[in-house]
């Protein structure tokens, strides 16, 4: 591809590239958005890192919704990102406990609704994670390490029984169930506290 296709990719060939996995596409993001969202950033009492990480978080919002099929651009996406850019430093800010003075020079109309919604998503998800660490650190052992094999680092179940001293497999397997049952328990026990 030329740096002349490349510069004229447009959105939807930019959102097909990254819900594919593309570098390029990837890479065209920020070549044509993180300067506006590091000017946002850096004019509203972020440093260089803030921008990168507003940035970085904003990709993630844009490919949560890519990637789940059901995402329509209802805008430029330069006004979408700038958007969800500018709500997450807002957010930010506010944790911070700093008073909020965004100047919206680039955009002259508040963002759409739908990015809105797509923010509050992916805030209910983060939620959802962070409780779901939390589940898992109250689940205790072995059934933490148990889960983590099996989820995250993919191990067998002949590998988890070895590895916890069971008998067989269909043993590991009954006792992942068991340690499964346990942390769904604990999860919906304090999601629907919250």
């Amino acid at each position: 591809m030329s740096e002349t296709t490349r510069l004229a990719a447009t959105d939807e060939d930019l959102l097909i590239g990254l819900a594919e996995g593309a570098d390029k596409a990837l890479h065209q993001l920020y070549r044509q958005h993180y300067p506006m969202i590091a000017q946002l950033v850096m004019a509203n009492s972020g440093s260089a890192d803030d921008a990168q990480d507003i940035y970085q978080e904003t990709l993630i919002v844009l490919y949560e919704k890519v990637v789940s099929g059901d995402f329509t651009l209802h805008c430029q996406l330069k006004t979408y990102l700038y958007a969800v850019a500018r709500r997450l430093w807002l957010k930010q800010l506010a944790r911070q406990g700093r008073s909020p003075m965004i100047r919206t020079d680039f955009l002259t109309q508040e963002p759409v609704e739908a990015i809105a919604n797509d923010m509050a998503d992916h805030e209910q998800r983060d939620q959802q994670f962070e409780q779901m660490a939390t589940s898992l650190d109250q689940l205790g052992e072995p059934c933490r390490t148990l889960l983590e094999d099996f989820y995250i680092r993919h191990l067998s179940m002949n590998a988890i029984a070895e590895k916890f001293g069971y008998t067989n497999s269909d043993n590991a397997k009954t006792q992942k169930h068991k340690c499964l049952t346990r942390l769904r328990r604990i999860f919906f026990t304090h999601y629907k506290e919250e």
